[in-house]
């Protein structure tokens, strides 16, 4: 089972390859309740021992992120919130912005909860996820009564 980006969800098939490379660029705007947020993209690769999930979010520290697991899902959250003030002899500006992004992740089942590992460099934000040793193959009869 491969691990599923459920913010990604294409419930329509493609009209047309222009749409695809416009829409899937490495921030994509969305409209959310009249402002626009930037969603990261994700870049997931698998290997024999884990999984790897990497997200681009430059001008962020590591205190920015949230990663949370629960119930099989893995979530990556962050949210800022900055406000700067000029005042002048002649005029008072206040400004505010606020950005934030949620993307969530089911594992696969052979993912190992307990051994997620995350690290920020170099405005990528870089999830390690291992896998569990595979269960040999048992062989067993059962009776029947």
């Amino acid at each position: 089972m491969a691990l599923t980006d459920l913010t990604r969800v294409n419930v329509f098939p493609s009209l047309n390859p222009f749409w695809d490379d416009f829409l899937n660029n490495s921030f994509e705007p969305i409209r959310s309740m009249g402002t626009f947020k930037s969603v990261p993209s994700a870049n997931i690769s698998e290997s024999e021992k884990e999984y790897s999930i990497e997200l681009a979010a430059p001008g962020l520290t590591k205190n920015d992120f949230k990663v949370d697991v629960e119930n099989g899902m893995l979530s990556i959250s962050s949210e800022l919130e900055e406000s700067k003030e000029e005042n002048e002899k002649n005029y008072s500006r206040k400004e505010y912005s606020y950005t934030s992004f949620n993307r969530s992740f089911r594992l696969p089942d052979n993912a190992n909860e307990d051994k997620i590992y995350a690290r920020y460099e170099d405005g990528v934000l870089t999830i390690t996820i291992e896998k569990e040793a595979a269960k040999e193959d048992t062989k067993k009869s059962v009776s029947i009564d």
